[in-house]
């Protein structure tokens, strides 16, 4: 057996609706869709090919199967745009994004990257890169 690709992720948050808000309005993920898997409904945000679901701390553990430490501001999480790194700088300015590191070199999967870090509103790490 051998991983190819990854399909989706969970971030654990505070608030869904504020957390939904940010990853729309900051990295542009316009695609949201409830899903309706037994109770509660499930929401998720989509972009290219993945998606992100998103469930609320509060969450019963029997109701959404997850992490054994499920705690909020925990993951590290790498987007890939085709935007340039000053115009990422840009966009989180208006935005009211305070930028934690970057532009700044990194290496990606695929070789070198531009990167720039800023945190959604758990205080997750977001790493918004492209590359050369």
């Amino acid at each position: 057996m051998q991983v190819e690709a990854l399909d989706h992720l969970v971030l654990n948050v505070r608030d869904v609706d504020v957390t939904l808000a940010w990853y729309e309005r900051v990295l542009g993920m316009i695609r949201r869709e409830t899903h309706i898997e037994g109770q509660p409904s499930r929401m998720s945000l989509h972009f290219g090919d993945q998606k992100i679901n998103v469930r609320p701390l509060s969450a019963d553990k029997h109701d959404w199967f997850t992490a054994e430490n499920a705690v909020t501001g925990s993951a590290d999480l790498c987007f890939l745009t085709e935007t340039g790194p000053e115009r990422v700088v840009e966009h989180l300015h208006l935005c009211k994004v305070p930028i934690e590191i970057g532009p700044i070199d990194r290496q990606g999967a695929r070789g070198r990257l531009r990167s720039v870090y800023c945190r959604d509103p758990d205080g997750s790490l977001i790493e918004i890169s492209s590359y050369r």
